[in-house]
């Protein structure tokens, strides 16, 4: 444990993290770096818990021209799909892990319970949680939030396509500014998107420190809980 900064840590993983250069579905290859190297981390001492979106099958705005609530529900059963993936892959690797979700599917996951996912965590297990938070018109960073939360983690480690937090997209800006360190009332007020606003918010009012970084390198997960200099810390 004297290598790790970190006991216990929230995974925060888009759907598109899972796919790949595919762009869609899940790229198994993918998936697999991604759990070697949260294997490495677990072997490490660190508790581990996952929340994953599910944008490589659906996301809301593809449903545009339907009521939003079956959108958004359509979106948390895709999640349910990218949680079972990684758990087979975790479990193929020799990792015990739980899935557990927001909306009831008990034949093929546990309902979220905190005081059991926090008995999983402290048994090594690794936790997944999908379906969000249950409800329509509430994002996943929202719903990492609020387990990263309720499971007491030390930070919540996004993982996203850009590799740290830019004051513009430095891919259309090239004089883009890249933070090592900001504020959540910074990240609020200059709308720079690193979540959307109502996660954002509810990660500055539960103190709850946030590290983006590049996901495209799994082993940025490793040097993430280290306390390595990657990406942006947020708090």
């Amino acid at each position: 444990m004297s290598e790790v900064k970190y006991k216990r840590v929230l995974l925060k993983l888009s759907g598109e993290a899972l796919a790949g250069e595919q762009k869609t579905g899940v790229n198994v290859e993918t998936v697999g770096k991604i759990c070697d190297k949260i294997k490495q981390v677990i072997e490490m001492g660190v508790e581990v818990a996952i929340v994953v979106g599910g944008g490589n099958f659906w996301r809301g705005r593809q449903g545009h021209q339907m009521e939003r609530t079956t959108a958004d529900y359509m979106g948390m059963l895709a999640t349910a799909m990218n949680a079972l993936a990684l758990q087979d892959a975790l479990e193929e690797r020799g990792v015990y892990s739980r899935v557990q979700t927001a909306i009831e599917m008990r034949e093929i996951a546990e309902p979220f319970i905190q005081r059991k996912a926090e008995k999983h965590l402290g048994k090594k297990r690794v936790v997944i949680f999908a379906c969000g938070t249950g409800h329509p018109y509430f994002t996943t960073d929202t719903a990492a939030v609020l387990r990263a939360t309720e499971i007491k983690a030390d930070i919540i480690l996004l993982g996203k396509a850009i590799d740290a937090v830019y004051s513009a997209d430095p891919k259309i800006d090239s004089t883009a500014e890249k933070y090592e360190e900001i504020s959540y009332m910074e990240v609020l007020e200059k709308d720079l998107k690193v979540m959307d606003s109502t996660a954002t918010a509810m990660c500055r009012d539960n103190n709850m420190p946030l590290l983006v970084f590049g996901i495209a390198d799994p082993e940025n997960i490793v040097k993430a809980v280290k306390g390595e200099k990657i990406g942006t810390i947020v708090k």
